[in-house]
């Protein structure tokens, strides 16, 4: 029996707490213990609706007030009407666990599972459940609570994301990257100082031999896939086995610079050095060494960026390249169309017309022939604009088959002139495709007084859409649609 005392307890508890009766749940069990289930996790993984059946003799006698503000429900009657939207999906997995403790006879369970209040927002919940005394037997009741950790369980899920991204930059670099273990390198080097030597650039000088026992002392956690690329290895195995065929040679004289820098305290620095592939082909980098935060004690755990000087300018000019273009049409991509726009509507240069255009029957064609087909009506479509658009103009590819000509201090009559041209080109091309004409739908707009750009591509887009209708009127023989002189404003 529950006391006045008990209530206010259970009623001001901090944490949502449920009263259920799984009596029927129990009976259940019974039936299922006589057919001589044993193993209860299998058996409700093979049907789904043994799990559902379960749940839904589950009764709940009461909540606390924190239970009623955690699932946004106005009354007990309340929750209990949209239980249904509030234990679904993800819990029906977890519930094989509470289950499967009380069908073996345990007197609690707990478990991290997911719930939804009745407006549709996702809890992560960790779910504590104790049968209380004297129900041992018919499970008539049970106490239930449910802790709402889903700021930790956001937390948890961005840190591993995170370190799923930091594992896949690292593992997919285009630089070649290691991670090493300067431990040693440092016992050496305050060695030395505690011995007295202030000079160190001397010391090296007269024992060249404590430069390559350094270079010994190097250990290599980890490497990355380019590195294995740069240094011709089959494998990781390959390489470390053989880093002495990669460090040797010239590379001392560097190293000898690179153990002043730590000397003096430098724990981020970049220079030029040489390393061998396994090949035996000579490699010119460019090396930045630095050491991860948190280790700047012992230099556990450093990072080492090396780049081929050459193939690094030109990955950068080609990364700057894809940073601003659509790989298939050679034409600018949304990322720089949204950074155009964005400019232009700073800038007072006015007006400015923007055209708006759809590739009629790309999908058609995809569906039809495939997406190679689909793909080469635009690439097609993208040499017409670069040849018809230069600059200060910009055509940009904006989605599958969208794109936008924008025209900075073009007024009507220069942007219906580029309509033009685009028109001809369009048509030459299509006399060398004659069994795969292009066909496109278009808007034009010109920038009124104080207009914004936003709006004026809205205006634009309209346009398009009322033409891209009245072309599949036409084709399909309707007389809807308007004519083409609404195609400009």
């Amino acid at each position: 029996m529950i006391t006045a005392f008990d209530s206010d307890l259970f009623n001001l508890a901090p944490i949502a707490m449920w009263i259920e009766d799984f009596s029927g749940v129990k009976a259940l069990f019974d039936v299922w213990h006589a057919d001589g289930v044993t193993d209860i996790r299998a058996f409700l993984r093979e049907d789904r609706e043994r799990v559902i059946a379960c749940s839904t003799r589950i009764r709940i006698l009461d909540v606390n007030s924190k239970t009623l503000e955690l699932f946004e429900a106005e009354s007990l009657d309340h929750l209990t009407a949209n239980i249904a939207s509030v234990f679904r999906d993800d819990m029906l997995d977890t519930h094989i666990n509470e289950l499967a403790a009380l069908f073996d006879g345990d007197q609690s369970f707990s478990s991290t599972t997911v719930n939804y209040t009745i407006a549709g927002r996702r809890l992560d919940i960790q779910l504590r459940g104790a049968v209380l005394p004297g129900h041992e037997r018919t499970l008539g009741r049970l106490l239930l609570t449910t802790e709402d950790i889903t700021d930790r369980e956001d937390a948890r899920r961005a840190e591993a994301e995170q370190r799923r991204q930091a594992e896949g930059v690292f593992e997919h670099s285009p630089v070649s990257l290691w991670i090493e273990d300067f431990s040693r390198i440092r016992v050496l080097i305050e060695d030395i100082r505690d011995r007295g030597i202030t000079d160190f650039r001397t010391f090296m000088d007269v024992h060249p031999e404590f430069v390559r026992q350094c270079m010994s002392e190097i250990r290599v956690i980890d490497v990355n896939q380019a590195t294995l690329d740069l240094f011709c290895a089959k494998d990781r195995s390959d390489l470390l086995q053989r880093l002495g065929e990669v460090f040797r040679d010239d590379m001392e004289k560097p190293f000898r610079e690179q153990l002043m820098e730590l000397w003096n305290g430098n724990l981020f620095h970049h220079r030029e050095v040489i390393n061998y592939a396994l090949d035996g082909s000579q490699r010119h980098i460019l090396l930045h060494f630095s050491v991860f935060p948190g280790h700047e004690r012992d230099w556990s755990r450093v990072q080492v960026a090396l780049a081929d000087i050459t193939a690094r300018k030109k990955a950068e000019a080609y990364l700057e390249y894809l940073g601003k273009h659509d790989v298939l049409t050679k034409l600018y991509n949304r990322a720089f169309y949204a950074d155009e726009m964005n400019r232009l509507e700073r800038k007072s240069l006015r007006p400015v017309s923007a055209i708006v255009i759809d590739l009629n029957g790309l999908k058609d064609a995809n569906d039809q022939l495939g997406h190679d087909a689909g793909d080469g009506l635009l690439r097609r479509f993208g040499e017409i604009l670069n040849g018809a658009v230069s600059a200060p103009n910009h055509a940009c590819r904006i989605g599958g088959d969208e794109f936008a000509v924008l025209l900075p201090g073009a007024d009507a009559k220069a942007a219906g002139a580029m309509v033009e041209t685009i028109m001809e080109l369009l048509n030459i091309n299509n006399q060398f495709y004659s069994t795969a004409p292009l066909s496109m739908s278009y808007g034009v707009a010109t920038s009124k007084t104080g207009e914004a750009m936003e709006s004026v591509v809205r205006r634009a887009d309209v346009l398009m859409y009322e033409h891209k209708k009245a072309h599949y009127a036409a084709a399909t023989g309707s007389t809807g649609g308007r004519g083409a002189d609404t195609r400009i404003r």
